[in-house]
């Protein structure tokens, strides 16, 4: 039987980034799985065929699409609780699954008040909020409300029944940094479908990908270097930049084609400032359903991000796609690309300069990679393995609440069925059922003599 799920994304749902990819893969598993799921999102985003959607109330004087930080999440994310408030009363979720550090605050008191904390509260964590802010500016580390911020971090890191992870490195941060639980944290790997991501395998498809080519106006000589997601500092565009600038006279033949947003126009500006006109181009934001397409123009991708804490999604679409990745040498990047990945220092355009010319000038070695890649993904990234670790999860966390709720219960005598008086039983002690007494045709119970005798461990009161 299939379990309700309620999930809570403060964000603009569906908008075509590497955390909304995460999101809709999970839904589309779990639906595949039988579990029925509700999405509780902001009021501007795509939907999305098959995915039922909830939004927030309209804000007339903010459409666009809100990526990372920003002072408007405070009433995007008032208007966000008061709609999964009535999602709760009206559809009574067995589960609340919060994305994001503002879904968990939000999904907290939500539970509560709705079902008594009989619904778990899960936290799909998908890097420190502070981290971000300090990523997108939106804080300063010797500001005033660094400090502040930290703590409300901490406060919202102990709300959850359970808190997943996209990486281990982020549920190293949570445990060093945080204090939290070994037994609270638990990683499930970002994934992806490969029959979806895959390299050009049929004629019409490598026909596809050349007219593509020359509709973009990518020379047959050259060799192309993609990059899709978001356009941010701290994504390392503008180191990817620097590093096309140097290949310009070093790698004439490199070709950078740059998708996502935002930022599409300052970004072209600043290329063309570089004299890179010639041999960068940004396509704009790239609808997911045509990601697989895009991709299939490169001869290597790039994943250029300064983060080192937040996720990379990203990556395991490159690997699936039989892409050698370039990247700059970080924990989630060695995570996922082991001895397959192709690093450069972190923040060095120069090194990475580098390293995408030394990759470009190795044929042999490129279609090595491309071959491990692509097996690795195939073997171990895709999202069946993160539906069953997922349902896990929730199966786990549900049985805690049930074992929490029978520990409540109040015990009995064997005897006679009456309380136990105080310290002869400690409620929620495992006892050995011995059957119904004849006489009171109560449960009788008795402590067990050794650790051999428990065999089958009940609670009292629990039928």
């Amino acid at each position: 039987m299939g379990y309700k799920i309620q999930m809570i994304a403060p964000t603009s749902f569906f908008a075509d980034t590497g955390c909304h990819v995460r999101i809709l893969e999970e839904i589309w598993s779990l639906q595949d799985a039988g579990h029925d799921v509700t999405v509780c999102t902001y009021h501007m985003g795509n939907d999305i065929e098959g995915v039922r959607v909830k939004r927030s109330l309209d804000v007339p004087w903010h459409k666009g699409v809100q990526v990372g930080s920003s002072r408007h999440k405070l009433y995007f994310d008032a208007m966000l609780t008061l709609k999964s408030i009535q999602v709760a009363w009206q559809e009574k979720p067995d589960i609340i699954h919060a994305h994001l550090h503002e879904g968990a605050l939000i999904g907290f008191p939500l539970k509560w008040i709705l079902r008594r904390g009989k619904a778990p509260l899960i936290f799909d964590y998908q890097g420190s909020m502070t981290s971000e802010m300090l990523d997108h500016h939106f804080l300063r580390k010797n500001g005033p409300f660094y400090k502040p911020a930290v703590a409300i971090e901490k406060l919202i890191n102990r709300m959850p029944d359970r808190i997943i992870t996209s990486t281990h490195n982020a549920a190293n941060v949570l445990h060093k940094k945080f204090n939290a639980p070994d037994d609270l944290v638990v990683t499930i790997s970002d994934r992806v479908n490969p029959t979806r991501f895959r390299p050009a395998e049929t004629a019409d498809e490598r026909a596809e990908t050349a007219k593509l080519r020359r509709q973009l106006g990518i020379a047959p000589d050259r060799k192309v270097v993609v990059y899709l997601g978001l356009l941010a500092p701290y994504q390392g565009t503008n180191v990817l930049l620097e590093a096309a600038q140097m290949l310009k006279t070093e790698m004439p033949e490199a070709f950078f084609v740059i998708m996502g947003y935002p930022g599409v126009e300052s970004y072209s500006r600043l290329a063309e400032s570089l004299g890179l006109q010639d041999r960068v181009i940004f396509p704009g934001r790239i609808p997911y359903e045509q990601a697989a397409r895009y991709l299939r123009l490169g001869d290597i991708a790039v994943a250029p991000k300064m983060s080192e804490t937040e996720g990379a999604g990203k990556i395991t679409n490159y690997m699936a796609m039989g892409l050698p990745v370039v990247c700059f040498d970080t924990p989630v990047s060695r995570e996922l690309l082991g001895d397959l990945g192709v690093y450069a220092e972190l923040g060095s355009a120069r090194a990475l300069a580098d390293q995408i010319k030394n990759l470009l000038a190795d044929e042999a070695r490129r279609h090595e990679l491309s071959r491990q890649l692509r097996a690795k993904a195939v073997r171990e990234m895709g999202w069946d393995g993160a539906l069953r670790e997922l349902e896990e999860v929730y199966r786990q966390t549900l049985q805690g609440k049930q074992a929490k709720k029978a520990a409540s219960q109040p015990s009995f005598a064997a005897d006679s069925g009456r309380d136990h008086p105080e310290g002869e039983q400690a409620w929620g002690k495992p006892l050995l059922h011995l059957g119904v007494a004849a006489d009171s045709g109560h449960d009788c119970y008795k402590e067990p003599e050794g650790p051999e005798e428990v065999k089958e461990e009940i609670y009292l009161g629990e039928d």
